[in-house]
């Protein structure tokens, strides 16, 4: 499992393996969701009031399909997968990033931005270990650079607690370094000369631990270590020569990994999913208004939403169902100046059931989700609240629903609408509190109400 990790400003060697949980190798269809705790230590000079210790709240978003694959920071597409060899075509997030206001020392300093990096992924496994190689390059035009990485770990399982020590290289060629850690002549001053370091190669080590508490519910603390290249080490930027990391935290798997069982019964194997909603921007949250009756409509905002959903049942059982969503949704803002767009969410959805207890048949659902989502531009709600904090904003957000609906076949007869419901939905993004990096440390986000129709397809197919 590859999380979504490490912000800021650590080199990619060393963050990725440290945040690497068994989760590869396991049956097609397999999601969970986490989250854990990353402390380390930044490489750049720090102020006198500045703490070096970084920390951050990451959300583990996780998904192994027979051709797609989440990995938190990372995903892609299965070109060949078996139990032995994985071929991928990938894409990953750079957490790496330097803001000038951080400090005096740097300003006059030009932002590194953090990027998508997409290549080529190869993994190789057996009683030996695992061996990891990949090759990548900068899809959004920022560090304009390459990089490559080497991996070997190897994993004692003793029961329920397993522990796989690391060893990772990894290169990096004269943009991406030059980006992250040189010094051009522009940005030059007397204390801060020019430097130029070229390309830069990373070993690091470490230790990854797993505790699985039960077969679906596990545990893990993970550390590495390693020394910045003599090139960088030099660089005006830095006052570390190494550096370490930790991440600590916990997943829940929607599925039994450690022992493979039938995910959904048969009368319901095959089962999807297909939802339509419409709604209005809501002027409170989800949590501590919206949940309790609040649905006012925004004085900040006038603008509409729209989506389509599809799910796929994941696990299924008497009172709650665990579902994979995907959705589509169309934002109409182009009265309030900022143009009509789309976003996309990816999500988990545990949705319960609630019986009569006179017939026991099911007289409503209630549903929780929880995902992330990707707008093609800031939300103007967003926008606006973020304005007045005079705080940040970003497209990559987390991702909350709630939904309460009814069984349609209790009002109609017909067979059209034996599997379908109409409720309501609250749709919404935020930062979860300005804790994570990797949703652009905002704190705020937005909210809309919708009603919803759904339908379920393909049961006892």
């Amino acid at each position: 499992m590859l999380v979504l990790i490490v912000s800021g400003m650590y080199p990619a060697y060393a963050q990725y393996e440290v945040a690497e949980i068994p989760f590869f190798n396991t049956p097609e269809g397999t999601a969970a969701l986490g989250g854990g705790l990353r402390l380390g230590q930044d490489l750049y000079i720090a102020a006198d009031n500045e703490d070096q210790r970084q920390f951050d709240l990451v959300p583990l978003y996780l998904y192994n399909g027979r051709y797609l694959f989440f990995r938190g920071s990372a995903g892609g597409v299965h070109i060949l997968q078996t139990d032995n060899i994985e071929l991928n075509v990938m894409g990953r997030y750079r957490f790496q990033k330097l803001d000038p206001d951080r400090n005096a020392f740097f300003e006059g300093i030009e932002t590194r931005r953090q990027t998508v990096d997409g290549g080529v992924e190869l993994r190789l496994r057996g009683g030996w270990g695992a061996l990891n190689a990949n090759y990548l390059t900068d899809t959004l035009g920022r560090h304009q650079g390459q990089s490559a990485e080497v991996s070997y770990r190897y994993t004692f399982d003793r029961g329920s607690l397993s522990f796989s020590p690391f060893v990772s290289w990894a290169w990096n060629d004269d943009k991406l370094t030059d980006y992250y850690f040189g010094v051009s002549e522009a940005e030059a001053r007397p204390d801060r000369p020019a430097y130029t370091p070229g390309e830069s190669q990373w070993v690091a080590f470490g230790l990854n631990t797993t505790w699985w508490l039960t077969d679906r519910v596990q545990f893990f603390g993970n550390i590495g270590f390693g020394g910045v290249d003599t090139v960088v080490a030099d660089s005006p930027l830095l006052e570390e020569d190494s550096q370490s990391v930790f991440f600590a935290g916990g997943t829940y798997v929607f599925g039994n990994v450690r022992k493979p069982e039938r995910f959904v019964t048969p009368e319901r194997s095959g089962e999807w999913s297909w939802r339509l909603n419409y709604g209005y921007q809501a002027d409170g949250n989800i949590v501590g208004e919206i949940d309790q009756g609040d649905f006012s409509e925004s004085d900040l905002a006038d603008t509409d939403v729209g989506g389509i959903t599809f799910g796929r049942l994941l696990t299924d059982g008497p009172r709650v169902d665990f579902t994979g969503k995907l959705s589509l949704f169309r934002h109409f803002e182009e009265d309030e100046g900022n143009e009509d767009f789309w976003s996309s969410a990816l999500y988990i959805m545990a949705t319960g059931k609630g019986y009569s207890p006179w017939s026991n048949e099911e007289v409503f659902r209630y549903g929780f989700g929880f995902g992330m989502s990707y707008a093609e531009k800031v939300p103007i709600a967003e926008q606006r609240k973020q304005a007045r904090r005079g705080s940040n904003t970003s497209r990559f957000l987390n991702y909350l629903e709630l939904q309460l609906d009814f069984p349609l076949r209790r009002l109609f007869k017909a067979r059209s609408m034996r599997d379908c419901y109409a409720g309501v939905t609250v749709v919404h993004r935020s930062g979860i509190f300005g804790t994570s990096d990797i949703l652009g440390d905002v704190a705020g986000g937005s909210d809309w109400v919708t009603a919803h129709f759904e339908c379920a397809m393909g049961r006892g197919s």
